[in-house]
């Protein structure tokens, strides 16, 4: 059980709670864990018999098992210490695989001592924290879920790019010897998760992992021959390859690895650059994505991109949510790789980078003179969408002060017509109809309170102390959303009491 710690009893009383509600016998208290929303799916849930597994066993709290800072001093039991932080390190795998339900406690605190906010998006900066959660997610166990809750009644499966951008490589360690030996620790699960793969199976995930290895490890690519890569991704002849229409085909598996020479080679067979991925959803990827979205998404040098574009990869395409590539860039040189390439410059273009880039990329489309409040209809506006998907995002608050200093309306409400706007009403009827403390949906929730609402409704939606405050401080009004719910009513009904007193001021 993943667990940090700034005093002790708040997060033992969260834990208590939860599993309260996750074991209870009448389905009405029992905590309905679902999808990531920015997953926007119902399809995956806790079972009754992983249920019954929790009520039956044993927690493991494993803020306990590494030794602390307190005890790592100079010359203060060093010999010691340094033995026993290498056998805990040692354990790391041993007692993650024996563990059938990974959960990670993380809600919206400030440090004791430091004073900073402590939550999931600090929980995932940390080394350690990245070390369990990696031999967790590559276990060879049929099912690596992790649970992220973050109050006694809102938990949710986790994102899997929350766990494929914060590279083991890179995590934060307070004794910084510690990183060769996690760093360690993660080239040993990377590579184990692959055998696994390649005897067993399915081939859809050997060849992602396979793919995605140098991005995971940080490490340079090589390139490698035609023979390599066809023996690699387990295909016969070239031939082959080109005609593979599959989720993770050859195209895919050549973008993700940044091999621009077999992409070429591809293309000379005829292969599609604008194939639609399918099948794909656990691991980050969406059905009808292309691979130039693909290889923004997961980040890759700038000459995939101009490789991808070159050969005809559609730079404006559409996947069924209406995004675009630009709306998943992360990096400048990406945003101005596309724009170079005259891609076009979209309300949720802009939104999608609030969420997901940061000042760095707004920047080069604000310097476009992309319309910073121009919204489409059924899309969030960039402090909205910011807002929503901020829990994993370590630079929010930076990105929400950004476009708060280019004007952004801090009161811009949610816009919905045609078949989002029916959805929302059926969302609210139902919500009228069992009560919303008794709605097990999280999707269902959010859609009743999405009409209307604004970047601080947002804040308390997800309990963000540090936005809230800072949209009121930038003028942000207490706007109800369509169904009447203020910001306050919102955050009392997702359970984020530690915002009320904020909030209350504007009690009507």
């Amino acid at each position: 059980m993943a667990l940090w710690d700034t005093g002790g009893q708040w997060l033992l009383c969260i834990l208590g709670a939860s599993f309260l509600v996750l074991v209870g016998q009448a389905s009405r208290f029992k905590l309905q864990v679902h999808e990531s929303l920015i997953a926007r799916s119902d399809d995956k849930s806790l079972s009754p018999q992983t249920r019954q597994c929790i009520a039956d066993g044993f927690i493991f709290f494993d803020w306990f098992a590494i030794p602390q800072i307190t005890a790592r001093k100079h010359g203060v039991n060093e010999e010691t210490t340094k033995s026993d932080a290498a056998l805990a390190v040692q354990s790391i795998p041993a007692y993650v695989e024996l563990s059938n339900l990974f959960i990670a406690l993380v809600p919206d605190l400030t440090h004791k001592d430091s004073l900073e906010p402590v939550n999931y998006a600090s929980w995932l900066s940390r080394g350690w924290c990245r070390a369990e959660l990696w031999c967790r997610l590559l276990s060879n166990k049929y099912d690596t879920s992790v649970v992220v809750v973050y109050t006694p009644t809102e938990a949710e499966f986790m994102f899997p790019l929350d766990w494929q951008d914060n590279s083991i490589v890179e995590g934060n360690f307070t004794v910084e010897a510690d990183r060769s030996e996690v760093v360690r620790l993660g080239q040993i699960v990377v590579e184990s998760k692959i055998r696994y793969l390649q005897k067993e199976g399915p081939l859809i995930h050997y060849r992602f992992y396979a793919a995605l290895r140098p991005k995971l490890l940080q490490q340079e690519r090589r390139d490698r021959d035609l023979a390599s890569f066809l023996r690699q991704f387990r295909y016969d002849t070239l031939d082959v390859a080109a005609q593979d229409r599959s989720g993770m085909n050859a195209v895919m598996c050549a973008t993700l690895s940044g091999d621009t020479a077999l992409l070429r080679l591809l293309a000379e067979q005829r292969a599609s650059m604008n194939h639609s991925l399918e099948g794909m959803s656990d691991l980050g990827y969406y059905d009808t994505q292309t691979p130039l979205m693909a290889a923004v998404k997961s980040q890759q040098d700038v000459s995939v991109l101009e490789a991808l574009i070159e050969l005809r990869a559609e730079i404006n395409a559409r996947a069924r949510t209406g995004l675009v590539a630009m709306s998943f860039c992360r990096s400048p040189g990406h945003v101005r790789t596309l724009l170079e390439h005259r891609a076009e410059m979209t309300p949720s273009a802009l939104s999608g980078m609030a969420s997901f880039g940061g000042p760095e990329c707004l920047s080069l489309l604000l310097s476009r003179r992309c319309d910073i409040n121009l919204t489409e209809d059924n899309r969030h506006g960039p402090l909205q969408a910011l807002t929503l998907f901020a829990r994993g995002n370590s630079r929010a608050v930076e990105t929400a002060k950004f476009l708060l200093e280019r004007r952004a309306d801090v009161n811009a409400r949610m816009a919905l017509t045609g078949g989002p706007a029916f959805w929302c009403l059926a969302a609210r009827a139902r919500l009228a109809l069992v009560g919303f403390e008794n709605e097990g949906s999280a999707l269902m929730r959010l859609a009743g309170c999405m009409g209307g609402i604004s970047a601080l409704g947002y804040a308390a939606l997800i309990g963000h102390e540090q936005l809230a405050q800072l949209y009121l401080d930038n003028g942000a009004d207490p706007l109800p959303n369509d169904r009447g719910d203020t910001p306050e009513d919102l955050a009392r009904a997702y359970q984020h009491y530690h915002l009320l007193p904020l909030l209350a001021t504007f009690s009507t």
